[in-house]
């Protein structure tokens, strides 16, 4: 359907990217307009200003669980990289508190 976004990128293996600190770091470069993307960090993207405006209302099952995984990762292993994501995507803060209230009540201490 149109309102969704494409199920093409659905079955990417996010922990292998997470956990690996060049491909973690190429696809920020990516996200960020700093570095060269693949087919799949292109359609990141192009997607994520509005998911995160929306909350991924047009999001796959998959994409959503995606998006939470990725989320607490960054939150609990890569704290700058979630900061230099929000302050690029979110300056103002507007939807940063709602993604770290999820992950403190997982358990995830965000350090200040």
């Amino acid at each position: 359907a149109d309102d969704k976004y494409t199920d093409k990128y659905d079955k990417i293996n996010l922990q292998e990217i997470l956990e690996n600190k060049r491909l973690l770091e190429s696809y920020m470069d990516c996200v960020l307009g700093k570095g060269k993307c693949t087919p799949e960090g292109k359609e990141l993207k192009d997607h994520l200003q509005e998911a995160l405006e929306t909350g991924c209302e047009k999001r796959t099952e998959a994409q959503e669980k995606g998006a939470e995984t990725s989320i607490d990762y960054l939150i609990k292993n890569e704290l700058e990289i979630w900061k230099e994501l929000t302050a690029h995507f979110d300056p103002d803060g507007k939807w940063r508190k709602k993604y770290e209230d999820r992950a403190k009540a997982k358990g995830i201490v965000i350090p200040e």
